[in-house]
Parts: structure tokens; C-alpha cells; sequence
């Protein structure tokens, strides 16, 4: 039996932004107008802020808000938007909060307070909806209608209420809730017309890492799975999960140099365009100069370059550039190429991948270097989020044909090396840089193991570093011990150190 695609146009509906760029992207446009929302997290998880964020946002487009508050004081919001550098003007708020609950003629009613309570509280909300008219509304926090109901059955009649007189007032509302009773979730997600959940987790070093959801959202089709945030002066910054397959442009496959011409020969030509190649090899053995080299010829054919340095400073790479004959300087005054330290233990991989978004859709880089993939490990949540994410980064650097390296660093210098993790699979090229001895000194040695574009030559070069830049020399057949990971060479083929040696 064929299976049939339904191809029905979803209907357009009027949106109402969130006030949060990367949030609109998840929901495809906003919220759709004049529906209740349940915005849910733990305390502190930033639905205060989102709720702000909702209200300003109307302000922009002339619509009046309403915060109506249960469980925080007028001074209390007003603190929280100014630590953004907001001020609450035009935006109405409702504060239900007060001390009338510490008077002595109130203590005798401690025992049943809430028929009393959760009425006067109900009709508060409602009177200062019929008085302000708002078109957007948020309503801080079900928590505290759920504690004056006390019967589930109450709450929910209350929740279903609200919700019909929002509806009949052209009301957008959001209902922040901060979990703190996991028995009624479900009875709220049941009657929402949308759901956002709002996550963060603590790992064992650096800052709590942010996540949101979209749980549901009638109507409308919206960008499912995780997307991390981050919670910082001025708001919410949602970036939206990187989906590849929407990123594809039509462009003619082409191959640039990498600046030296002999590894331009060991690797089929050079570096293809729309692909990535994984510079590996043990510490200091000259993967970052390489590709520093590649960044300096794409900066010279006035291309675009991007580097993220996770591994070690800029003033580092520049004064290490510079020894090799390879001055960067020039290109970062410029702004042809930008350098970007990051902190692993502070950026989270969706943060991340919008870094690199922007670069290349709005700075117009051709060229982006991760260096390296060690240090970005550390800043994932486990090595198959780092393989999913990291396959899709690739996935849609690939499509916008952009050229790309990446560095991983391998554990030991001589004999058996390891990594942190196997990227292999995932590079469309592999270039190997290992050690090996010969004639009394440690030297350096390059292939290309791998290649998915170019056909490359099966051979073993030696390579090294020196003031004129870096330095291919020609095939050495009489190499040992390779596949054992004790590399040795016992040829009589000239090394490239020999005339300083005094051999000929």
C-alpha cells in the first residue's frame, strides 16, 4: 500500500513576537495572537525575563501590556529589567503581592483562607484585564493559584476559566509556572495552546548550560528538539538548533592552494572547496602552523577567513606567526580575517554554531578554522552530542562551500597515540602528521590518509617549520615502523636538514 503526503497548506496565521530573534526562528514567526501559553522552569531558569522580553516587544509595536504578578513585588520586576538596562514604561503592572496577609485580623482565617483568596485573586485579574484592555498579557506564577485552589479539580476549572476570558478579550497570555507540583504538567500542557519549557543544568566546572523546548504548539509547524540559550545582560538569546539541509546553495566545486606547493601535490591539489579536511598529529608537531599557512594563502587570494582558537591566545598565534614569516596582523586590522579566542567551559555548542553562522552568512567567510576539536569537546554535554552536532556544523559548512580545517590534537609523541574522540568518519579528508627518527634527531612527517574529492598520492613527506614558513619535502620510500607507531626512517634519501648538517 503507497503511502500518501498530505501537501494541505498550513493557514497563515497572525503572530505575536517574543521579543527573542531566536525564538521567533523556532516558532516560525512568533506566537500565534490571542492564545494562553504555558512558559514552564525551575526557578531561575529566565521565564521572568522571557516574560519581559514578551511585554517590551509589544511596546515597540503599540500594543499595551500587562504583568500581573503573584509572586514577585512591582520593585522586585522592576530591579530585574534594570540589571538588563530596561525600563518597564508602558508596560502596566498588576501586583497582587501584599502585606495585608500580616495583619492580626487575618490570622483567625489561616485555616481556610483560599475560597476567599483564590476568588478575590481571580476577580483582581480579570478587573484589571476589562480596565487596561492589554493585548498582551503575562501572568506570574500558576504556582501560587495552585497553592489557593488546593483541589486539583478547582485548579484546573480556574486555569480553563482564565483561559476562556483571555480568549474572549483578544488576549496573547503567558502563564509562567516554575514546576513546583510535577502531578498537574500535564493538566496544564493539555490546556495551552503551546508549551516552552525552560531547562538549565549544572555540570561539574563552569557556568549552568540553558536549554529550551518547544513541547507543543498548535497550528503551527515549529523546530522541535533542544536549542540552547544563554541568560545574559540584556536578556534571552535563544540559538536555534542548526539544521543543514536548509542551509544547501548551488556552487562550482573548486580546489584552493594551501600556500605551500608540495603539500598542495601530497593532498591531490589542495583543499576543496565545500569540504572539510582534519589536520591530526601529537602536540607541537605543526598543525596549527599549517593552518595558519592555509588561512594566510586564502587571506593573499582576498578571501574572507575566520579562526576559532580554542587552545591558546591570540597574542600567541600572532607572535608565532610572525617567527615563521607569517605575519596575520595586517589581515586582523583589516577585518579580512577575524580571530575569535574562546572559553570551552563558557560557550555551549548551539552558541557556537550561531558564531559561525553569522561568519559566514553575514561576514562572508570562505574559510573557517577550529582549533581545536579537543578543547571543543570539553564544552559538550558527552562525545555522541559532540559527533550529532559537530556532523551537522560540517554537514552545513559543506553546503555553503566553504573550505574548512579542523585540528585534533593526539595523546603521546612516539609510539601508540590515541584521541579524545574519532572524528575520522566525519572528515571528508584526513591529513596525518607524525614524528619520526632518523640519523640521531626527532623530525616531522606528513600524509594524506585520507580523501573523499581529491585523489591524493599514498606517500610519506617530511615537513617541517623553519623562519621561511613551512617546508614539503620530496617522498621517502624507506620509512619503518609506521603502522606500529614507531616511526623510523632508514634511508638514504636527502632529509631536509641535511645541508645544515653537513651531509650532501
Amino acid at each position: 500500500m503507497q503511502r500518501t503526503t498530505s501537501t494541505a497548506k498550513i493557514p497563515e496565521q497572525a503572530r505575536a513576537s517574543t521579543g527573542i530573534a531566536g525564538l521567533d526562528v523556532i516558532l516560525g514567526g512568533g506566537l500565534p495572537a490571542q492564545h494562553v501559553y504555558l512558559i514552564e522552569g525551575d526557578p531561575g531558569s529566565g521565564k521572568t525575563t522571557l516574560g519581559l522580553q514578551f511585554l517590551r516587544q509589544g511596546v515597540k509595536e503599540n500594543e499595551r501590556g500587562l504583568y500581573v504578578t503573584l509572586s514577585e513585588t512591582a520593585a522586585e520586576l522592576r530591579t530585574v529589567a534594570s540589571s538588563h538596562g530596561w525600563t518597564l514604561d508602558g508596560i502596566e503592572l498588576f501586583e497582587l503581592v501584599s502585606s495585608e496577609g500580616l495583619s492580626p485580623e487575618l490570622e483567625q482565617s489561616i485555616l481556610h483562607p483560599s475560597q476567599v483568596e483564590l476568588g478575590e485573586t481571580v476577580r483582581g485579574v480579570i478587573s484589571a484585564v476589562e480596565r487596561l484592555r492589554p493585548q498582551r498579557v503575562v501572568f506570574d506564577s500558576l504556582s501560587e493559584m495552585r497553592l489557593l485552589a488546593q483541589d486539583p479539580l478547582r485548579y484546573r476549572r480556574q486555569v480553563l476559566a482564565l483561559k476562556k476570558f483571555f480568549a474572549d478579550q483578544g488576549c496573547t497570555v503567558l502563564l509562567l509556572d516554575d514546576r513546583s507540583s510535577r502531578d498537574t504538567d500535564q493538566q496544564l500542557h493539555s490546556i495551552a495552546h503551546g508549551v516552552i519549557s525552560l531547562e538549565q543544568a549544572v555540570d561539574q566546572y563552569g557556568p549552568e548550560r540553558r536549554r529550551l523546548r518547544v513541547f507543543k504548539m498548535r497550528g503551527i509547524k515549529f523546530r522541535g528538539g533542544e536549542h540552547d540559550f544563554v541568560l545574559d545582560t540584556g536578556g534571552l538569546s535563544v540559538f536555534p538548533r542548526l539544521v543543514a539541509a536548509e542551509h544547501r546553495i548551488t556552487a562550482d566545486h573548486k580546489i584552493v592552494s594551501s600556500g605551500v606547493t608540495m603539500l598542495d601535490a601530497l593532498m591531490g591539489g589542495g583543499l576543496p572547496c565545500g569540504s572539510n579536511t582534519l589536520f591530526s598529529g601529537p602536540s607541537g608537531v605543526g598543525k596549527t602552523t599549517t593552518a595558519m599557512a592555509c588561512a594566510l594563502a586564502a587571506l593573499k587570494r582576498g578571501s574572507r577567513a575566520v579562526y576559532y582558537l580554542f587552545d591558546e591566545g591570540l597574542a600567541t598565534l600572532l607572535i608565532r606567526g610572525k617567527a615563521l614569516g607569517m605575519d596575520l596582523e595586517p589581515y586582523l586590522v583589516s577585518g579580512q580575517l577575524r580571530v575569535v579566542p574562546l572559553d570551552p567551559a563558557e560557550v555551549s555548542a548551539g552558541e557556537f554554531a550561531h558564531m559561525v553562522r553569522h561568519a559566514v552568512e553575514d561576514d562572508g567567510a570562505g574559510l573557517v578554522v577550529i582549533d581545536s576539536l579537543n578543547a571543543y569537546l570539553q564544552a559538550m554535554p558527552g562525545s555522541k552530542y559532540l559527533m550529532l552536532q559537530m556532523h551537522e556544523l560540517l554537514t552545513y559548512l559543506n553546503h555553503r562551500n566553504i573550505v574548512t580545517i579542523l585540528i585534533l590534537g593526539q595523546h603521546g609523541v612516539l609510539g601508540e597515540i590515541e584521541s579524545d574522540v574519532d572524528m575520522s568518519y566525519l572528515a571528508d579528508a584526513i591529513l596525518l602528521f607524525r614524528y619520526f627518527e632518523a640519523r640521531g634527531r626527532l623530525l616531522k612527517a606528513v600524509s594524506m590518509v585520507k580523501s573523499r574529492t581529491n585523489r591524493h598520492e599514498q606517500t610519506i613527506r617530511e615537513f617541517r617549520m623553519g623562519p621561511g614558513g613551512l617546508e614539503v619535502g620530496q617522498e621517502l620510500t624507506d620509512f619503518e615502523g609506521v603502522i606500529a607507531g614507531v616511526t623510523a626512517y632508514r634511508g638514504d634519501l636527502p632529509l631536509l636538514g641535511d645541508r645544515q648538517a653537513g651531509r650532501t
